[in-house]
């Protein structure tokens, strides 16, 4: 929606009532756009238990490289299924032989074949390199036939590599843009059997909820049994609602298209803080609360500096020229003052509260999580 200009909203001239007018209709105009964006949808939230994607994996051969396959001395198996695939061709290669082929890579292929895929249909697929190969740009994969966990094989993969990078070597330098020893292949693999899906099956179907929480459940049943009439849902658990669905197929679809697009409104979320361990990465949401504590935070630093020496021997003494080094170690502490955090009931107040006091993100992973064991943070705590 395009911004509105200046002139409709600042006129030259305008009556106090109208201003007032103005004033009211803006402040409604907030209520309902806050309202509507945490208004979501079933579909959001949920979906059809059984009605889901299938990872699909092979293994195969990338042929056709400028030079930058496989090194088959260090990649054995690389060989071994160049002979095997040559074999089923007629083609015998005598035992032996020592093939040193730069042009071939072996790969893993994956793909994920979506919900009501039927045979015919073509998929993407992912291609990466299994061996020490350079790069894979401009090579064509072999047909590949991608199987499923039950080990059935559902698509047939060929085509040729899209490898978003590039690079070039030459007297020991390196130049390389992006990754080059994975690919992609467009609709580079045919669906050749088709899973079954439950969605014709019995004469109800159960939406599974995307996160437990037996308020959304309630719901979200109370949400379709006001659209399609009472009894239609029920909330089995905090995960669970099982619809009961017209016995048709083309009204089944019709159902639940109906049922995906009913909108709710969300109760607030569990408080919850998410560490990363790795990055430092600290997100909270809108729930978290505080309460009034003490903090004492301080760093700790280690420095370490290192002086080349050089030892030499007296004159006429045969001695040897020692070369060494010395090491000198320091430790800097920085006293932390003890900080008082005031009780904080909005995101806005723990943000405030926690920049009182000045500590880097990988501190506050520690500072949090001693707040949450001396119970002034009120919030869940998992890390990742």
């Amino acid at each position: 929606m395009a911004a509105p200009t200046l002139p409709h909203f600042f006129p030259t001239l305008r009556p106090r009532g109208t201003w007032r007018l103005l004033g009211a209709a803006a402040l409604l105009f907030a209520l309902a756009w806050s309202g509507t964006a945490q208004a979501v949808r079933i579909k959001e939230i949920a979906a059809v238990q059984g009605v889901r994607n299938n990872q699909l994996v092979g293994y195969g051969l990338v042929v056709g490289l400028d030079g930058t396959g496989d090194q088959t001395t260090q990649t054995p198996f690389t060989t071994q299924s160049l002979n095997a695939m040559l074999q089923q061709m007629g083609v015998t290669v005598p035992p032996g032989t020592g093939m040193q082929l730069r042009n071939v890579a072996a790969v893993m292929v994956t793909a994920v074949l979506p919900p009501f895929a039927v045979p015919g249909q073509a998929i993407d697929v992912n291609v990466s390199s299994m061996g020490n190969a350079k790069s894979l740009r401009g090579g064509t994969l072999v047909a590949t036939p991608l199987k499923g966990a039950d080990g059935q094989v559902y698509a047939l993969a060929q085509g040729n590599l899209v490898v978003g990078g590039a690079g070039a070597s030459a007297n020991g330098s390196k130049v390389q843009i992006n990754h080059l020893s994975a690919g992609r292949i467009p609709e580079g693999a045919t669906v050749e059997r088709e899973v079954a899906t439950p969605l014709q099956q019995g004469d109800a179907l159960h939406l599974g909820l995307n996160a437990a929480d037996f308020n959304t459940a309630r719901q979200v049943a109370n949400t379709i049994n006001r659209a399609k009439g009472a009894g239609t849902a029920a909330a089995l658990d905090g995960r669970v609602v099982r619809v009961r669905m017209p016995t048709e197929a083309d009204a089944r679809v019709a159902f639940l298209a109906d049922i995906e697009n009913l909108s709710l409104e969300l109760a607030r979320p569990a408080a919850k803080v998410v560490l990363n361990a790795r990055t430092g990465s600290v997100v909270m949401n809108d729930a978290v609360t505080l309460g009034a504590c003490a903090v004492a935070h301080g760093s700790l630093s280690v420095t370490i500096s290192t002086t080349p020496m050089v030892s030499q021997p007296g004159p006429l003494s045969g001695g040897q020229t020692v070369a060494g080094a010395k090491s000198d170690i320091s430790i800097t502490q920085q006293g932390g003052a003890l900080v008082q955090l005031p009780a904080g009931a909005k995101l806005a107040d723990v943000v405030k509260a926690l920049n009182l006091l000045g500590a880097t993100p990988q501190d506050l992973l520690a500072i949090l999580q001693a707040m949450k064991t001396a119970g002034a943070l009120n919030a869940e705590l998992e890390v990742i």
